[in-house]
């Protein structure tokens, strides 16, 4: 898949169409493969010579379980060209197969942003590939298939590449277009979903389901008391999102409970409808079989907040006739914010600028208790090209010299061990895969059983002689292939080892000294963050890594743990330290190996020029095709609304500073108003988490601003149409409004995004919806807050409503209908809210004294309460 360069250079006018090449890797579907010649496979020539018979042998069917299954069966993978034209106000993108014949053409100009995304891995167990979703007047082709374009990609810089440049032509989801706005616009939406599948029970015991005839989705269950015998079956899920499917975990074989411990992120998601977990039953030789699924609606989720519980799996069928079929537990967090222009966060921007980054993660996990925020303070820092000299800065505090500090030094969980973790993670996944990933794959694939335990085995002597060189050999190929790559070490992690080893070299370290293990000290602190804190548990942990799809089983998770223990052994630089008695036996590949280990810390904490066409540089590559992107994105951008600039990310890395800001904006936010329900008294002050806590509200304030001007200037409800190419508003027939005295109640307790936390328990409703048990399903919303959830209202005609199926049903059938965009976006609210009562959520004067008083009484005090 080598790279096709430019055949038309830039011109600099806008008049001369810009094209870009890539080779990729096409999935095609069996359905759309008809009309393709079959790939030519290389025939070998047979000698009709020789007229001796041998026996024909029966071809055994392949397994189920042995084939990658795909989204629409079985398909191929083949070698293709995509060619993107930019002509003034449009652009195609066509895909050749073959070279000559064109597979489709896709109007990428009338796509959305989140119509182009990374696909997930375990969809195909292939990484660096990218899905296109289109209608059908958005794309032409050969065949009438519908279904979304996969491509792979080379490697990753050349996969982020080109979802920037795709997005750049599309149209990014901004609210408010028809504002005339230098801005183009008052904000943009952005969502995401984070879903654990961890572990199932009961899988394939019939039970007839309990459903609360209440429930728009699946609700936690409390647990099944009812007896079952235990079904053995090997079974996987599947995971759509608005009825199109993004992963699929692996096959577990359990007796009715299989584990998997699988963790997805989805980003850059449309507007939220519904999340469906179907789980299947493997069987060898025969088609995977349903089993049943969970459907969840994600708009009853509150953002932010991780839910954790069992959902029952139900059998397709009406609600009377339903069977539960077993019960998986899942973890979901979902996420969607509101992004402001970049220059509403300038002073949030400026504020954090004035200190190191890793004095506002220390006092965020210390004060503020958001440790999920360090992550978005990194990217920030990275995006500014500030984060090393924030690390080296705060290393130097943490070095403090003593002599009895050199035993622990970056042994423990510290603000400076962590955040090393983080930029590790960030900057070095590219160099963990080629450290370790082949040989960990090939351990887990081959599944390498090694015990060289002898209470564990229970053998004898010889297997556990045998177990020891079965381990020495796996040890000594993960080592060959950590050493063999030892170049490719980031630049920005050969900077940060070596200022740890200079720092310790300078506080530590003497030739002349009489302790060896003085003299092994700088090496041993950079092994302390190069193998103990990311080598080694990506040799643990692969599937946290990406290295292996799925949770390896006991007995391989058994042989990567002695193997670890092996490489972090040969990373202290001491073979003659041994715990366990039975692990002596690996002294000598210790003391063999010992000098490449020192030499391999030595090249891992140098500095080295870089080379930016250098394959081993250690920094993304600055290819010819992508600095042709970014002159062109530079070119374009001029010209470009600042919101549909900015939603853009940035290469390579793929940041969004708006998008970092508004989620740390809405955390401080969210953990405000938590303390603040708590009453807590103040026991002391901070001036700069004071001026942060500001600048959040300030922004806070900022955008229920522009929520307002969009429901106040819509003359009738709007209801965004997401299934035309552009992103216009349609008018709606008029809805009632709420009174203004709830707007300004609603403004005491929530933010405008587009649902609340469970920190916003000023709504007495929810409090009494919560009280009983904690289920995934939004309350019966009755004010403007709720409306900005998204959820359809339940007008009741009286204040005692029944709660009977039958009256339930006939109520929903006769009553209001609203007309509402799928987004649960809070333009959703023009949807509902009066022009009027829109202007006096910013005019009110109970409006303004209520958020003054709550400004400068103890809301910021109590969330600076020493804890």
């Amino acid at each position: 898949m080598s790279e096709i360069p430019d055949s038309t250079q830039s011109t600099g006018t806008s008049a001369c169409p810009r094209e870009f090449l890539v080779s990729v890797e096409l999935y095609v579907p069996t359905v759309a493969s008809f009309g393709l010649r079959k790939p030519v496979v290389p025939r070998r020539k047979v000698d009709t010579s020789k007229t001796e018979e041998t026996p024909r042998s029966l071809k055994e069917k392949s397994s189920w379980i042995s084939v990658a299954r795909t989204p629409a069966g079985a398909g191929q993978w083949r070698p293709a060209t995509c060619k993107l034209t930019d002509e003034d106000e449009s652009c195609s993108l066509n895909i050749y197969v073959d070279e000559t014949i064109l597979y489709q053409t896709i109007y990428i100009h009338m796509l959305n942003h989140f119509d182009i995304r990374h696909a997930d891995s375990s969809l195909f167990l292939r990484k660096n590939c990218m899905a296109l979703t289109s209608a059908g007047g958005q794309r032409w082709g050969s065949s009438a298939n519908k279904e979304p374009i996969y491509f792979q990609f080379e490697d990753a810089d050349t996969c982020n590449t080109w979802l920037v440049l795709l997005r750049s032509y599309s149209k990014p989801e901004i609210y408010g277009q028809t504002f005339v706005s230098r801005d183009g616009g008052l904000y943009r939406m952005w969502r995401q979903v984070e879903l654990s599948i961890l572990q199932g029970r009961n899988l394939g015991n019939h039970f007839k389901a309990q459903l609360d005839a209440n429930a728009s989705s699946a609700t936690l269950s409390e647990g099944d008391p009812r007896e079952a015998d235990p079904v053995d079956l090997d079974a996987f899920c599947e995971i759509h999102l608005n009825d199109n499917i993004c992963a699929r975990t692996t096959v577990k074989k359990g007796i009715g409970s299989p584990d998997w411990m699988e963790n997805f992120t989805f980003s850059d998601l449309p507007p939220f409808e519904t999340l469906e977990v179907t789980v299947w039953r493997e069987k060898r030789l025969l088609k995977p079989m349903l089993l049943g699924s969970v459907r969840i609606a994600l708009t009853n989720f509150r953002r932010s907040e991780a839910v954790e519980g069992w959902f029952p799996i139900i059998q397709a069928g009406a609600v009377s006739n339903s069977i539960q079929v077993g019960e998986i537990r899942m973890k979901l967090t979902v996420d969607e914010e509101i992004i402001l222009p970049h220059t509403s966060y300038s002073s949030l921007l400026t504020l954090l600028r004035d200190r190191n980054v890793l004095e506002w993660m220390s006092d965020f996990e210390r004060r503020i208790p958001l440790r999920t925020t360090s992550y978005q303070l990194m990217c920030i820092a990275i995006a500014k090209n500030i984060l090393v000299e924030h690390i080296t800065e705060y290393a130097d505090r943490e070095v403090d010299g003593t002599p009895s500090s050199h035993n622990t030094i970056f042994r423990g969980n510290t603000t400076f061990t962590k955040t090393m973790e983080l930029a590790m993670a960030f900057y070095g996944k590219t160099f963990l895969e080629s450290s370790i990933g082949c040989t960990i794959r090939r351990i887990c694939s081959e599944k390498i059983a090694i015990e060289v335990d002898p209470v564990r085995s229970g053998k004898g002597a010889k297997e556990i002689e045998r177990g020891v060189d079965q381990l020495i050999h796996w040890s000594q190929e993960v080592w060959n292939q950590i050493y063999a790559v030892r170049n490719q070490c980031p630049h920005e992690l050969r900077r940060l080892f070596e200022h740890v080893r200079k720092l310790v070299e300078k506080h530590y370290y003497t030739k002349d000294s009489q302790d060896p293990h003085n003299r092994e000290l700088p090496c041993q602190s950079v092994s302390a963050f190069c193998f103990l804190r990311f080598i080694v548990p990506g040799i643990l942990n692969p599937h946290l890594f990406g290295l292996y799809p799925g949770l390896p089983s006991a007995r391989i998770q058994r042989s990567l743990t002695l193997i670890a223990k092996v490489i972090q052994s040969l990373a202290n630089l001491n073979p003659n330290v041994q715990k366990e008695e039975f692990m002596r036996g690996i002294k000598d590949f210790l003391k063999q190996n010992l000098s490449s280990m020192s030499d391999y810390i030595l090249v891992v904490s140098t500095p080295v020029p870089l080379d930016p066409y250098s394959p081993h540089s250690g920094h993304p590559a600055h290819s010819h095709q992508r600095l042709n992107v970014v002159s062109s994105l530079h070119e374009r951008s001029t010209t470009m609304p600042v919101l549909e600039r900015e939603s853009i990310p940035l290469l390579p890395h793929m940041l969004d500073i708006p998008r970092h800001l508004a989620r740390i904006t809405s955390s401080v936010l969210r953990n405000a108003r938590s303390t603040d329900t708590k009453g807590k008294s103040s026991e002391g002050d901070n001036q700069h988490l004071s001026g942060l806590c500001a600048q959040c509200f300030d922004l806070e304030d900022q955008s229920l601003a522009r929520v307002s001007r969009l429901a106040s200037a819509e003359p009738y409800p709007i209801a965004l149409n997401w299934d035309t190419p552009r992103m216009t508003s349609s008018a709606a027939p008029p809805s009632p409004s709420p009174s203004s005295s709830n707007i300004v109640e609603s403004r005491m307790v929530s933010r405008p995004y587009t649902a609340p936390s469970l920190s916003d328990s000023s709504v007495t409703d929810h409090r009494k919806a919560s009280s009983g048990n904690v289920t995934p399903i939004s309350v019966v919303p009755h004010d403007l807050s709720s409306l900005r959830r998204g959820s359809v209202p339940e007008i009741p005609s009286s204040s005692n409503v029944t709660s009977s199926p039958e009256e339930r049903s006939l109520r929903a059938k006769n009553r209001p209908r609203f007309m509402r965009p799928k987004s649960i976006s809070a333009d959703s609210i023009s949807s509902f809210a009066s022009p009027a009562g829109a202007q006096s959520l910013r005019s009110s004067p109970e409006f303004r004294d209520l958020e003054t008083s709550r400004k400068r009484k103890n809301v910021l005090q109590n969330i600076l309460t020493k804890r």
